[in-house]
């Protein structure tokens, strides 16, 4: 067998094995769609009375649905991305390491896996769309998974490298809650992009880009420009899919250069 094939075949079967522990699982997602389900219901109606924005008639839980997307994914992510952790200590990537796949073979499988996880967490949260008042029929659905896709694959490259490099769960939930719940909080998943600083902190933060694809996606392929970072959702989800081969790259280099 060819270099390609080993690395498609340590992929394929990381990949496979991500999935069928997730399956075993069934606790994994209550977890992962519990908390942000609550979040949506709780912050969501208290904020039903006091939110307005001019011009607009969008509700609070309206216009926080896509951010709660956006935390399905991100959580999914976390949890799944973990896994890296358990695998080493249990001896299983050590194994892999000494196969015939490459590292990187190995990051991609990860990934690929972790991803997927994420996808059919946030899939069962679409589900909720109709009560945000969202219509099923009237979302732009190729662009609605584009996001999807590549922004839990860049937010599962930056888990692997980060579990790869720290090799302790408990570190592991401080650095990502530390990292990524502020990225989150300031995508404008929460609050209306606005002037000031604010807004210049979102210009640099890719987990916003994903959040306004997938707000656009909602709204059928263009939201209203006061909801988004940008009126170009494919600009969007072209920064989404840079962000996701830099972290890609990153966590291929990490693996491979610390054992």
């Amino acid at each position: 067998m060819k270099p390609i094939g080993y690395d498609m075949a340590t992929t394929g079967v990381l990949w496979r094995r991500d999935l069928s522990r997730f399956w075993r699982q069934p606790l994994r997602i209550v977890g992962a769609l519990g908390q942000p389900l609550v979040f949506w219901i709780v912050i969501g109606s208290g904020m039903a009375s006091t939110f307005q924005i001019p011009g607009l008639d969008v509700g609070y839980m309206e216009y926080f649905f896509p951010g709660v997307i956006m935390l399905v994914l991100l959580f999914g992510s976390i949890f799944a991305s973990v896994s890296v952790i358990d695998d080493r200590h249990q001896g299983f990537l050590q194994a892999v390491l000494a196969g015939p796949g490459s590292r990187p073979a190995l990051v991609w499988g990860k990934c690929l896996g972790s991803t997927s996880v994420a996808l059919i967490q946030g899939s069962l949260f679409f589900a909720l769309a109709p009560l945000a008042g969202y219509s099923l029929g009237g979302i732009n659905w190729p662009l609605l998974l584009t996001a999807s896709v590549l922004t839990s694959l860049g937010l599962t490259a930056l888990g692997f490298a980060v579990a790869w490099v720290l090799d302790n769960i408990q570190a592991y939930h401080a650095i990502q809650m530390m990292v990524l719940i502020p990225l989150w909080i300031v995508s404008g998943a929460m609050f209306p992009p606005a002037e000031g600083v604010y807004a210049a902190i979102m210009r640099f933060n890719p987990v916003a880009y994903g959040v306004s694809a997938l707000r656009h996606a909602l709204y059928g392929g263009l939201a209203p420009a006061e909801l988004t970072v940008s009126r170009m959702p494919w600009f969007e989800i072209g920064i989404v899919g840079l962000f996701a081969v830099v972290c890609l790259l990153a966590a291929s280099v990490i693996c491979i250069r610390r054992h």
